[in-house]
């Protein structure tokens, strides 16, 4: 983990020059072709970033969650499907490091560190998103194998990963139903398990969001996270803390690049014989932009340092979420209306952003769910005598 100022320095500036130099020459024209960046991956897998959230002892790089928002930021800053491409890995990276058998931990995350095969999470289905209590894929214990029946969708690197956190009913019955929920790494290479679709989006593009069928999949018993049943709700849960600083950073990261883009352009832009930075109306904008975009990294910095002392973190995360992808959705359209007709064009970056903005609102939990989460966690906080 990094210890001093002056290594998380080096590793963020180390992004944001790869971001600098080799993504944002070519993330539009990818983007608009809706192209997989093997290239970009493959240098991301170099600078160890599929090992970001493993131990050392394990072949990652076991960074702290402040480290590991800013490099978020600067994916997203470049290429919001980027950084999902490697978000959803670290979950499943996350949830074995926490819950994760000895001999589990031993299997899988030195591969995961070195990204010999990339993961991804297996929850919503067509039913249950928000709501994951309701899902219906169910496994069943036959011997030593649970036998996997269902479908998930909503599956980022279901076609270029090959190994999932999957969330599965062993106990349909369980009231409450969480209890009655397990979890599983899954691997591709037997027979059942089929991506059967691509998902085509608004924004979000150049990483496949798939949709996934199961029937009578097979899974070693040994793959039960932790080994117990009962156990995946919180499994998953937890590990969604982090994807929700995950999430918020990749706002940020959104949002800094519209503002970066507008604050230019009303420099060189002249109306009325003067910069367009120079009339008040653009310039309450740029203010307004900003301060919020600050806001925005303090409460995900805020959530990461709780996040890192080991405390539960549902209040922080779900407020920096909140806020700071509401705030991407926000300067991503300020941003295209300083720009004016050049912001609605694809000629300039600032529509790609206005496309991905949405995504961060709704991935992660939706900013609704959001909002409920943080009101519960305000009531127990304040919870009157």
């Amino acid at each position: 983990m990094p210890t001093t100022l002056e290594e998380r320095s080096l590793i963020v500036q180390t992004v944001r020059q790869f971001v600098d130099r080799d993504v944002m020459p070519v993330a539009s024209e990818m983007e608009h072709r809706d192209e997989y960046p093997q290239a970009l991956v493959e240098e991301m897998i170099r600078m160890g970033l599929f090992g970001l959230n493993i131990p050392e002892e394990y072949g990652g790089v076991n960074a702290d969650y402040t480290t590991f928002a800013m490099i978020f930021t600067e994916l997203a800053r470049g290429w919001l499907g980027l950084a999902g491409i490697l978000g959803t890995h670290l979950v499943l990276n996350d949830v074995i490091t926490r819950f994760g058998t000895e001999e589990q931990k031993r299997r899988w995350l030195p591969m995961l560190a070195r990204a010999d095969k990339r993961g991804g999470i297996c929850l919503s289905e067509p039913n249950a998103g928000t709501d994951l209590q309701r899902i219906r894929t169910v496994a069943v214990r036959r011997g030593d194998q649970y036998i996997v029946n269902g479908s998930k969708m909503w599956i980022t690197n279901a076609r270029h990963g090959s190994i999932f956190l999957l969330m599965a009913k062993t106990d349909p019955s369980a009231t409450p139903a969480f209890k009655g929920i397990s979890a599983f790494v899954i691997e591709k290479g037997a027979p059942g398990l089929t991506v059967s679709r691509d998902i085509h989006k608004m924004g979000y593009r150049g990483v496949e969001t798939c949709e996934l069928n199961f029937t009578d999949f097979p899974v070693p018993a040994e793959n039960l996270i932790g080994g117990v049943e009962g156990e995946g709700f919180y499994h998953v849960m937890t590990g969604l803390e982090a994807e929700r600083i995950n999430v918020a950073a990749r706002g940020l990261g959104i949002a800094q690049a519209a503002f970066e883009q507008a604050i230019a352009y009303s420099q060189k832009r002249v109306t009325f014989g003067k910069p367009i930075c120079e009339h008040q109306a653009i310039q309450l904008k740029l203010a307004d932009m900003a301060t919020k975009i600050e806001a925005s990294r303090l409460l995900i910095f805020s959530a990461a340092e709780k996040k890192d002392k080991g405390e539960r973190c549902d209040l922080e995360a779900g407020m920096a979420k909140l806020f700071a992808t509401e705030t991407a959705q926000e300067v991503a359209w300020d941003a295209m209306r300083v720009l004016g007709g050049n912001g609605f064009s694809k000629d300039f970056p600032v529509e790609r952003y206005y496309r991905d903005a949405p995504l961060t609102v709704i991935g992660g939990g939706t900013n609704e769910l959001q909002r409920l989460i943080i009101a519960k966690n305000l009531l127990k906080k304040y919870k009157a005598d």
